[in-house]
């Protein structure tokens, strides 16, 4: 081979092997170039599936925000002094017993509600009446009997008769009464202590001695402490 062929060939695979880097460069690059593609595709395939559970939350949040809220509870107020004057000796006595007035053990519910309209500015007559504490504690019959009580209120007018279904007349201070078995008679008498309003719902509480309490719901009592017993109130004028 002549001298000039040798030089050729030596050319010739400087050429071939110049171009064989430059293709395993280009190789590389390209090898590169897709993995930084698939990087970034994969990144914004996994912020958008982060993103997507935030934004099912936040509607699934708003609907049950909106399905499950609370209704707006409203509760009863008064500014009449007397009648927050009895409430407030209600909430005084109704666990600690006034030493000023003697018990009925056993049966204390009407006289701790007519100690209550006593506070209210009630006062005694020939039917409604009691005197002394502890053991010269004497009394009339409506004093102490939530019959007799119920008999002497219809009597005398000092309040009116609203039944159950009468709910939206009752007022904070008016008078609770029960018949546990529906006799006709009334077997415990109380002070309506409470009223919350919500929607067309409306929850009435008492306060009072003989199972002594100061926020007793009334529908607890009708249907779980007396399952079928019904309650009556008296609505007292302001």
């Amino acid at each position: 081979m002549s001298t000039n062929a040798r030089k050729n060939e030596r050319r010739s695979k400087k050429a071939r092997r110049r171009l064989t880097v430059v293709i395993l460069a280009l190789v590389v690059v390209v090898g590169v170039i897709i993995a930084i593609v698939t990087v970034n595709k994969n990144s914004n395939s996994d912020a958008k599936g982060a993103a997507q559970p935030t934004t099912a939350l936040q509607e699934s949040s708003g609907s049950s925000g909106a399905d499950s809220q609370a209704p707006v509870v409203e509760r009863a107020t008064t500014d009449n002094p007397q009648i927050l004057a009895q409430l407030d000796y209600v909430n005084t006595y109704w666990q600690d017993y006034n030493d000023d007035y003697g018990v009925i053990t056993g049966n204390d519910c009407v006289n701790f509600t007519s100690q209550s309209l006593l506070q209210r500015g009630w006062n005694m007559d020939d039917e409604w009446w009691s005197d002394g504490p502890s053991d010269a504690f004497e009394y009339s019959s409506p004093w102490v009997s939530s019959t007799a009580f119920r008999d002497y209120i219809d009597e005398s007018g000092r309040a009116t008769a609203l039944t159950d279904d009468q709910r939206d007349q009752v007022k904070l201070g008016d008078v609770v009464q029960f018949d546990w078995d529906n006799s006709g008679d009334r077997d415990h008498t109380a002070v309506v202590t409470r009223i919350e309003r919500s929607g067309d719902t409306i929850s009435i509480y008492y306060g009072g001695h003989t199972d002594n309490t100061d926020f007793r719901s009334v529908d607890w009592a009708i249907t779980e402490n007396h399952p079928g017993a019904t309650a009556y109130y008296w609505s007292i004028p302001e």
